[in-house]
C-alpha cells in the first residue's frame, strides 16, 4: 500500500494567522488519519519579505497547536539547483522561452487586447513567444533581463479535488524563473513535492487556479500527479480573506495577548471542520480518528467567534 505523505509549506513572510493554522491542521489530520508521513517545507523564495525570524515563529505556532512533523524542515532557498535542472529538462523539449515584458507592459497589452481574445493566452498575452533571435539579442543588449516562461498550447487541464470535486482550467505560459533569477512558485512546488515524495497537497482554495499549471508541469516533467484538497478560506467580517501582512491578521500571538488560549484556537479549528461539537474541548490529536475530508465545509469560514 502506498504511504501517504502530506505537507504544509508556508512562506516565512509574517506570522501565521488562524486561517493558515486551520489549513495546516487539515493537512496534518489528513496525513495522520491515513497513518502517513507529514512534512513541513519553508517556501522562502521571496528573499525580500522572508526571514528566519518569521520561519521560527511559524514553526513555534505549528508546534503550539499540537502539530508535529517528520524529518528536517526543508527550505526552497537551498534547492535552486533542483529547479534549474527542471528548467533544463523543459528547455531540452523546446518548452522554454525568454520573456522581456514588464508587468506594466503585460497589463497594457491585455487591456489593449480586450476585444481581440485571439491575442490572449490566459494572464499573459504571448508577446515574447515568437521573438526572433535578433529580437532577443536586441532586448538583451538593451540591458533588459529576461524571465523564462513555459511554452504551452493553452490546453485545459483537469484534476479531481477531494473537496471541490472534478475541476479544470486553461494553462497559460506560466513563469518558470523570474527576471531576477529566482525560480517561480509553480515550478518550485512541483519539483519539491516530487523530490520529497509528497502524495497529497492540502492548501487554501485561493490556490485552486494554480493547480492546472502544476499538474501540466508534473506531466511535462514525467512526475506523478498528486491528490489535492483545497480548503475554503477563513474570511473576516467583510468577507475578505485573512492575510499575514494585513492590519489585523489574527495570529496566535495576538490572541494569546488578548486572553485567548491555544486550546481555544484548536477547539475552534475542530468545530469549524465539523469534527467537534460546539462547546466541546478537544486537542488536535483527538481529531485524527474523526477526520473525514467530506466533512470539510464548502463555504468560506468566518473568523472565530471568540474574536
Amino acid at each position: 500500500m502506498k504511504v501517504m505523505i502530506g505537507r504544509f509549506a508556508p512562506s516565512p513572510t509574517g506570522d501565521l494567522h488562524v486561517g493558515n493554522l486551520r489549513t495546516a491542521a487539515v493537512a496534518w489530520l489528513s496525513a495522520r488519519a491515513a497513518e502517513g508521513t507529514f512534512i513541513v517545507r519553508i517556501e522562502d523564495l521571496d528573499r525580500t519579505q522572508s526571514s528566519i525570524e518569521h520561519e521560527q515563529a511559524q514553526l513555534a505556532d505549528l508546534a503550539a497547536i499540537g502539530l508535529e512533523w517528520d524529518g528536517a524542515v526543508v527550505r526552497q532557498s537551498e534547492r535552486f539547483a533542483l529547479y534549474e535542472n527542471a528548467i533544463d529538462t523543459l528547455r531540452s523539449a523546446d518548452l522554454v522561452y525568454e520573456c522581456f515584458c514588464s508587468r506594466r507592459e503585460i497589463r497594457e497589452e491585455i487591456k489593449a487586447s480586450a476585444h481581440a481574445p485571439h491575442g490572449l493566452r490566459g494572464s499573459y498575452p504571448g508577446t515574447c513567444r515568437d521573438l526572433t533571435e535578433a529580437d532577443r539579442a536586441s532586448r538583451r543588449s538593451g540591458g533588459r533581463p529576461a524571465a523564462l516562461r513555459l511554452r504551452t498550447e493553452g490546453q485545459r487541464v483537469a484534476f479531481v479535488d477531494r473537496v471541490v470535486g472534478e475541476t479544470s482550467g486553461y494553462v497559460d505560459d506560466v513563469v518558470l524563473r523570474r527576471n531576477d533569477g529566482v525560480p517561480a512558485y509553480n515550478l518550485a512546488v512541483v519539483v519539491d513535492d516530487a523530490a520529497q515524495g509528497v502524495t497529497e497537497v492540502v492548501r487554501g482554495n485561493d490556490l485552486l487556479p494554480s493547480t492546472p499549471r502544476q499538474v501540466l508541469l508534473q506531466q511535462l516533467l514525467s512526475l506523478p500527479t498528486l491528490e489535492y484538497l483545497h480548503v475554503p478560506l477563513v474570511v473576516d467580517d467583510s468577507g475578505e480573506r485573512l492575510a499575514k501582512r494585513q492590519d489585523n491578521p489574527i495570529t496566535l500571538r495576538d490572541l494569546r495577548s488578548s486572553g485567548v488560549s491555544v486550546g481555544d484556537v484548536v477547539t475552534w479549528i475542530g468545530v469549524s471542520l465539523g469534527l467537534a461539537l460546539p462547546g466541546e474541548r478537544v486537542e488536535l490529536e483527538e481529531l485524527i480518528d474523526r477526520f473525514d475530508p467530506a466533512l470539510v465545509p464548502l463555504e468560506s469560514c468566518p473568523v472565530p467567534t471568540f474574536l
